[in-house]
């Protein structure tokens, strides 16, 4: 089979390429505007079609350099940080410890439905935790770290089980995102809170000019900071526990932003930044969709494919008539469960755009902003290693 191997300059140009792509096809296509399918999903997804066409026909095996997917989330994440006002959040706090309580509930009926639907087909439960919280809240990295272990426990291709169902949830959970929240917000006809509306700014007044030095000022500030969040991280990690990269760069920002709350020598430039995360985070998904193995998909069996359904079924209507509603049915909880809907079927990127597309709609929610990538990215994955856990021992 004829291979095209693209070192790292090139795959950032092409996903560049796909995000234009995706743009036009937005542009044109009115039903994928109206239900907030974000632009990286619409481009990338249509190349991962077509390089699965390729792979699977024999035509060629295209390879991409995906060294700078982590330097681009790290970005973002960065910027996401900065919105960590306390003096905005402190309002907000206990949504945290809310949120992550229904996102653990969320995992519990996750392997209950997979289980379950296992024992009624007369399947291996095993199945069933290969296409539950392992690869539905875990996603693709949990799906690898665990697969091993449910190989062991006897289900023949643990990994490639759980993998294959990551990739189904990223896809499901990209596309749920957007409409989940259109029709929160029109049917109960919600807009965002005014007081914490330029919350991503951190002020009320104007907005102030963008030119090429507050820009540069802005760039320097997110590159030290990547930098400073990576020592944390390292920091964090001596613990004994995994900790995403991506928590440094938030806590590395939401310190700088609170001592800049309370010092005038500190001077962020704040909607400077939040161009900056917003770019990083269009690429760094662009590069995420385009690497996706959809051929994977392919080899999955009737048993996942309704398991998997079952799981886009359960995830809808446990955002809309639980998480929606317990987290206070205005715009910031209707937020919250377009972000849930992102990582609780693929990934905290996938939510963070699923929340992106509806924040340039129909306004911003800050605290969404902050508590989902907070439970999504550490706290979740923490509760989900423990209930998995659990279901293999009981199961």
């Amino acid at each position: 089979m004829f291979e095209i191997s693209l070192n790292v300059y090139y795959t950032i140009a092409l996903a560049i390429l796909v995000l234009l792509l995706g743009d036009a096809i937005k542009r044109r296509v009115e039903i994928l505007r109206r239900f907030c399918i974000p632009t990286p999903v619409v481009g990338g997804v249509l190349f991962a079609i077509l390089i699965t066409i390729f792979n699977v026909s024999g035509i060629c095996k295209i390879s991409l350099n995906s060294s700078f997917n982590e330097f681009f989330s790290l970005l973002f994440y960065a910027g996401i940080g900065y919105t960590a006002s306390w003096k905005l959040l402190k309002k907000g706090g206990p949504q945290v410890l809310v949120f992550l309580l229904l996102s653990s509930i969320l995992v519990i009926a996750q392997n209950g439905l997979g289980v379950a639907v296992c024992k009624v087909m007369g399947i291996s439960p095993l199945v069933g935790l290969a296409c539950g919280s392992i690869p539905m809240v875990g996603g693709n990295g949990t799906a690898a770290a665990w697969g091993p272990v449910l190989e062991a426990a006897g289900l023949e291709a643990g990994t490639t089980v759980a993998t294959a169902a990551a990739t189904f949830g990223l896809v499901g959970g990209a596309l749920l995102g957007g409409p989940i929240g259109r029709f929160l917000i029109e049917r109960n006809h919600l807009k965002p809170n005014p007081e914490v509306s330029d919350m991503k700014f951190g002020h009320e007044e104007e907005k102030i000019a963008i030119d090429e030095k507050r820009l540069t000022s802005a760039a320097y500030q997110i590159l030290l900071t990547v930098g400073i969040g990576t020592l944390i991280s390292s920091i964090l990690q001596k613990t004994g526990m995994e900790f995403p990269a991506s928590v440094g760069a938030m806590i590395a920002a939401a310190i700088l932003r609170n001592i800049a709350d309370h010092s005038d020598r500190l001077d962020l430039k704040l909607p400077e930044l939040s161009i900056i995360s917003n770019v990083s985070l269009l690429v760094f998904l662009a590069l995420s969709m385009m690497t996706m193995k959809l051929w994977q998909l392919i080899d999955l069996a009737l048993p996942m494919v309704i398991i998997l359904l079952s799981q886009m079924i359960l995830m809808t209507l446990f955002g809309i008539f639980i998480t929606f509603r317990i987290m206070g049915r205005n715009f910031d909880a209707a937020v919250m469960t377009v972000g849930q809907t992102g990582f609780g079927l693929g990934a905290v990127p996938t939510a963070m755009a699923n929340m992106q597309v509806i924040d340039s709609r129909y306004g911003s929610s800050p605290n969404a902003f902050f508590v989902v990538p907070l439970v999504g990215s550490l706290f979740i994955n923490l509760v989900n290693s423990v209930i998995i856990t659990v279901f293999l021992n009981i199961i």
